[in-house]
């Protein structure tokens, strides 16, 4: 059987460049799922490798929509093989069947999470020139009205509200009340 696995990124992007990728390819059943590549737990994903059997081939658009790292795509690609199933890839032109489709799929995906480590390496180095120029936005915390935290601070401490309806009350989240509590050298603890 002739199997195709599809996916997106998020629920804003459209999937139907890659459906149109497979339509001369004779598909018979499609696993389509808008979610994030960033870890093998996708249901449609699972579903397709339990659904796939000895001798199905699997048609992906290219390697990034079946996974995210070497390490990931290989293991998809071992589970695969462990059940007698091949699979191709449009963009890459590769198919596992053969000795140099195996061959290229390794070096492929080696390519590609190099690719990635570098990507992820100048967004690091931006950021610590952003930071030296004073720039960078990420990582601030919340400005809050001191005269409104410390009267409901003070409600805190005599236990007439919790800690939650601290953070509501004062309109953050939890993590940054806990960094500002952090910050002022206050008691953190969870009430």
């Amino acid at each position: 059987m002739k199997v195709a696995y599809i996916r997106v990124s998020t629920v804003e992007q459209n999937e139907a460049r890659q459906i149109e990728a497979m339509q001369n390819k004779g598909i018979e059943k499609y696993f389509t799922e808008k979610i994030s590549g960033k870890d093998t737990n996708r249901p449609q994903l699972k579903a397709m490798l339990e659904f796939v059997r000895e001798g199905d081939t699997v048609y992906i658009h290219d390697f990034s929509r079946l996974a995210r790292s070497t390490k990931d795509l290989l293991d998809i690609v071992e589970q695969l093989h462990n059940k007698g199933v091949y699979l191709v890839s449009n963009k890459e032109n590769i198919d596992t069947s053969t000795p140099t489709g195996k061959l290229m799929l390794t070096m492929i995906g080696a390519i590609a999470e190099f690719e990635r480590a570098n990507l992820l390496e100048r967004q690091r180095e931006g950021i610590e020139i952003a930071k030296r120029e004073g720039k960078f936005k990420g990582g601030q915390v919340k400005a809050i009205d001191e005269s409104k935290f410390n009267k409901e601070f003070a409600r805190y401490q005599k236990r007439e509200i919790t800690k939650k309806e601290l953070a509501e009350v004062l309109n953050i989240s939890r993590p940054t009340l806990d960094k500002i509590l952090k910050d002022k050298g206050l008691i953190t603890t969870n009430r």
